[in-house]
């Protein structure tokens, strides 16, 4: 029933197709966001002031993807601030971080 022209044979059809076609995009994304949201909520237990410093290990131990970050920002000196969205880290040592948290500005 319906046009010559149709592709499936009912719209349930039609919705299943297309989700079997971006399910493989939707699940990286999907897998991409949660590290992200993962590694937001890590910086912000840590950094409770706005400003601390911690460890690479302490990172880690509570699952911190490094892969992970949403933007860069290199200062004057050359030091690299990696953000999880306003969350963010800078590598002062082998294995010391300043978390510091982004300030909007008005």
């Amino acid at each position: 029933m319906g046009r010559i022209d149709k592709k499936f044979c009912s719209d349930q059809c039609r919705i299943s197709y297309n989700n079997k076609l971006n399910s493989d995009a939707t699940n990286l994304v999907r897998n991409i966001n949660n590290a992200l949201r993962k590694n937001r909520r890590i910086l912000m237990e840590l950094n409770t002031t706005g400003k601390t410093k911690t460890t690479r290990e302490k990172l880690l131990a509570k699952g911190f993807d490094f892969q992970y970050f949403t933007s860069l920002y290199t200062t004057k000196e050359g030091g690299v601030y990696h953000y999880c969205y306003e969350q963010g880290y800078l590598q002062t040592d082998k294995d010391w971080f300043l978390l510091v948290v982004r300030q909007e500005k008005n």
